[in-house]
């Protein structure tokens, strides 16, 4: 390649990514916003990735990261500060009811529950969470993940559904808790 060849490249190049960029923090004040809008409420500093669908029965805290989640079903959603996700997070807030139900294999009304996630979780990419569950602060929870039962504070869980196979260094958490020193 020529001099001349190679500078033209390297400033579509630089223009390329530069746009890139932008274009990225446009759609990221989009998602934010729209999730603002729909949220029954939302703490300082929230920041939405991607595309990201919340009700109206979700309460978020703050400087909460997501970067594409799905929250769907008549259930509470609750948040907490400093949460961050992966990709294609799915939290299912209502199922069917197939035990009671006037048929089979399940009837017209709904059960629901709720989710409630606690201040410092990690969720990675693509993690189901199901009505009912509580994760506790600071918890983990692998990528791939299904959650269908509660996680206790510090843990770090995965697999489907989700176990514990570890805890964090609580000692450790608890120190930069404490210094204030928050991603």
């Amino acid at each position: 390649m020529r001099r001349d060849e190679r500078r033209a490249f390297n400033l579509l190049a630089d223009l390329h990514n530069f746009l890139m960029r932008a274009g990225r923090r446009l759609l990221s004040k989009y998602y934010t916003s729209k999730v603002r809008l729909i949220a029954a409420s939302v703490g300082r500093d929230l920041r939405v990735n991607a595309k990201t669908k919340v009700t109206r029965n979700t309460h978020i805290g703050d400087n909460c990261n997501f970067n594409g989640m799905v929250i769907e079903g008549g259930g509470t959603v609750t948040i907490g500060d400093y949460f961050h996700s992966g990709r294609d997070i799915l939290f299912i807030t209502q199922n069917h009811d197939f035990d009671r139900g006037e048929s089979i294999p399940y009837g017209r009304t709904y059960i629901t529950g709720d989710i409630t996630i606690g201040p410092f979780v990690w969720i990675g990419h693509r993690v189901i969470v199901l009505g009912g569950v509580t994760i506790g602060e600071g918890a983990v929870i692998q990528a791939g993940s299904v959650v269908a039962s509660d996680i206790p504070p510090c843990a770090v869980a995965g697999g489907h559904p989700a176990t514990v196979f570890k805890y964090r260094d609580v000692g450790h958490f608890n120190r930069l808790k404490e210094e204030g020193r928050f991603h």
